[in-house]
C-alpha cells in the first residue's frame, strides 16, 4: 500500500467514524489488536469501546465535523491535525452542554498494521483551549505538568 492510500485509508476512517458515524464499516478497519489513546478519554480502549465513545460523543454533539487540516504517512505511520467542530446538546465525558460553537484542535498519530489495517490511534487534544471555549477553569501550566 502506498504512502497516498494510507492517508486515504486514514481519511476514510475519519469521515466514517467522526463526520456520519457508520461505526458498523469503521471497525472494519481495525486490526483485531486495534487500541485507542487519548488525552480525552485517560485510558486505552479496544475497538468496540472507541466506537460506543464515538457514538457517544456524536449523540451529544449532532452537528458535529472533523476537518483534517494536514495529514502526513512516512512507513506505517500517519499523522493527522484535525479541528473538531460542534455544540454540545447533551453532557458528553463529564463535559456540560453548551450552546457555543466549540473548536478543537486534535493531533493523532496512526500505526498501520502490515496488512495494513488500523492497528493503533494515539490522539492528544486541545483540552485547555477546549475548557475555556466552555467558560470552565483552565489549570495552571504547574498543575498541568505534575502528575
Amino acid at each position: 500500500m502506498s504512502l497516498d492510500d494510507r492517508k486515504k485509508l486514514v481519511r476514510q476512517h475519519i469521515d466514517l467514524s467522526w463526520n456520519k458515524g457508520y461505526l458498523a464499516l469503521v471497525e472494519q478497519l481495525h486490526s483485531k489488536d486495534f487500541l485507542y489513546k487519548s488525552s480525552f478519554v485517560g485510558h486505552p480502549l479496544g475497538s468496540a469501546a472507541f466506537t460506543q465513545m464515538i457514538q457517544d460523543i456524536r449523540q451529544a454533539m449532532p452537528d458535529l465535523q472533523v476537518v483534517i487540516e494536514e495529514c502526513i504517512a512516512e512507513g506505517s505511520k500517519v499523522v493527522t491535525w484535525s479541528t473538531l467542530i460542534g455544540t454540545i446538546e447533551k453532557p458528553a465525558l463529564g463535559y456540560p452542554p453548551s450552546d457555543k460553537v466549540l473548536s478543537i484542535s486534535a493531533m493523532a498519530f496512526w500505526t498501520l498494521s502490515p496488512s495494513n489495517e488500523i492497528q493503533e490511534i494515539c490522539t492528544v487534544f486541545d483540552m485547555e483551549s477546549f475548557r475555556s471555549q466552555l467558560g470552565l477553569e483552565t489549570r495552571a501550566f504547574s498543575e498541568k505538568a505534575l502528575p
